[in-house]
């Protein structure tokens, strides 16, 4: 096994460089492409959500998988390979199978224990699935990591530390208040912008809440009138609106939520401040806020390398170098400029504005308009940051301590297979050739003696051969077990390409249908 993951996240870079570096369906598509064009790679996948892209392979060379990795995060990301390096990590085999295994329990989500990671991961293996990139041991890690993360729900409290990026941004914009957010939100009518996974997950929250009304808006009229339709039969009020109707809308509602996938910003300054009826003045170089009863402009489009040569350096085989690589970024990622989520001194909040796209769909000088809160990513990131750890944290960290050893052990020993496979394959054509040549010295035999004596002879090799496979599957297991197959082979004086053919077999061998990678 040699598991490389390249990638950035809200732990190492700033908002502004996630925002640029978010990759459509079709680039990661492509990624994957090319990274299993790429020489180091033989199996690639992509994690790819609103505050983390992820690049998964397993490579033959470390230094040279690295730069590769990098250099094509850097091409389809399109922010440049010397801008983009220094937010980027790196982990290494076992330290990779932890990294993946703590975001899949929600260790590393930007608030602790949300859950929806788990469908990300579950989409992320699918697209390794259908553009076969995801070979057996992105299968089995990808596989691991969703059974991981399931267990640390269900046998934790891991979903007390923290809560969805939904309800803790709803707790955010009602903090100021000083009211719990079900009293914040009683009454209220709310606008939320965009249909798919994360704003239905918004609507039926903010139903959850009490909000009088959700109005739902999205560019296809079909998604959002079903979604209206789900959270009536869920009980609450809500209806369907073009997205040419926002403008409108905003003007008669308390709260908004967008969570879309436009590649530029759905809410303008300017649109909200039309709503209000404000003005923004641009020349202040601060978005100011006037009173003035003009209309509301339409909303803007709609709708989730190299190392340095230092590291470079490095002794690819020591875990602790990868460790520091990991931490790396952390402190630019804190150096922000402090978050958008504020309202100006002595007004009261007219719109609370909760924005969880990345890109951002609303304009950050928003908060700097009378009466209007904003809630982003960045600042979720910021506040998050200072919530206290839940002691199931712990626990689930002692969870995935135990399952990257237990991943470790099986994977280890999966790679001893074939050898032992070809080992008792040549024993088996040994007993063969030595029945046939007693055969032709004793050719009186009947069927009952030569079938006896073949038994016999097969009995004592498996007997022989017993004992040290099964003791040398136990040690390959173990950390460091690797040079057991090595000193297999070179004992027994096994063919080479027997062993692989053996591997390209049990590679070809899947229950999918072989979404395997390269061979």
């Amino acid at each position: 096994m040699s598991l490389l993951v390249v990638g950035l996240s809200h732990r190492s870079a700033p908002v502004s460089v996630l925002e640029r570096a978010s990759l459509t369906a079709e680039a990661q598509a492509k990624l994957l492409q090319d990274t299993l064009a790429s020489e180091p790679a033989v199996e690639a996948a992509v994690l790819a959500t609103c505050n983390r892209i992820e690049l998964y392979a397993d490579v033959d060379k470390f230094h040279a998988g690295v730069a590769e990795l990098s250099t094509l995060l850097a091409q389809h990301s399109g922010v440049g390979l010397e801008e983009l390096t220094p937010y980027l990590y790196v982990h290494y085999e076992d330290r990779a199978v932890h990294h993946l295994l703590s975001v899949a329990c929600g260790l590393d989500s930007m608030v602790v224990g949300e859950g929806q990671i788990l469908g990300q991961i579950k989409d992320a293996l699918a697209l390794g699935q259908e553009l076969h990139t995801a070979g057996r041991l992105l299968n089995d890690l990808f596989q691991q990591a969703l059974r991981v993360g399931k267990r640390a729900h269900s046998e934790t409290g891991i979903d007390r530390a923290g809560q969805s990026l939904v309800t803790f941004g709803l707790e955010q914009l009602a903090a100021g208040t000083g009211e719990p957010v079900g009293e914040w939100a009683a009454g209220k009518r709310a606008l939320v912008i965009g249909a798919g996974s994360m704003s239905s997950l918004a609507a039926a929250t903010l139903v959850r809440t009490g909000v009088a009304e959700v109005v739902v808006a999205n560019r296809t009229q079909a998604r959002a009138e079903r979604l209206a339709e789900i959270l009536g039969e869920a009980g609450g009020v809500a209806r369907a609106v073009p997205m040419a109707d926002v403008a409108r809308e905003l003007t008669r509602v308390d709260v908004v939520v967008s969570c879309t996938g436009a590649t530029g910003l759905v809410l303008t300054a300017e649109n909200v401040a039309g709503a209000l009826g404000l003005t923004v003045d641009h020349a202040t170089d601060a978005a100011t806020a006037v009173g003035r009863g003009a209309d509301a402009g339409a909303p803007a489009g709609c709708p989730e390398a190299a190392v340095p040569a230092a590291r470079q350096a490095a002794d690819a085989g020591s875990m602790d170098q990868h460790g520091a690589w990991a931490d790396n970024g952390t402190a630019v990622a804190q150096v922000r400029t402090r978050g958008q989520a504020g309202v100006r001194t002595g007004s009261p909040v007219r719109l609370a504005l909760l924005d969880l796209a990345m890109p951002r769909d609303i304009d950050g000088g928003v908060h700097r308009l009378d009466g209007v809160r904003l809630v982003d990513i960045e600042s979720l990131a910021e506040a998050s940051a200072d919530a206290p750890m839940a002691a199931d944290v712990d626990q689930v960290r002692t969870i995935v301590s135990d399952e990257v050893a237990a991943f470790g052990a099986a994977q280890r020993a999966a790679q001893i297979t074939p050898t032992v496979v070809a080992l008792r394959s040549m024993a088996a054509d040994v007993v063969s050739n030595e029945v046939a040549r007693l055969e032709g010295r004793l050719p009186g035999l009947d069927d009952k003696q030569r079938a006896e004596i073949t038994q016999t002879v097969r009995r004592v090799v498996d007997k022989l051969l017993h004992a040290p496979t099964v003791r040398v599957k136990q040690l390959a297991s173990e950390p460091g077990g690797a040079g057991y197959a090595d000193a297999l082979r070179e004992l027994f004086d096994l063919d080479p390409q027997t062993v692989a053919a053996v591997s390209r077999a049990d590679l070809n061998d899947t229950p999918d249908g072989g979404n395997r990678g390269r061979a």
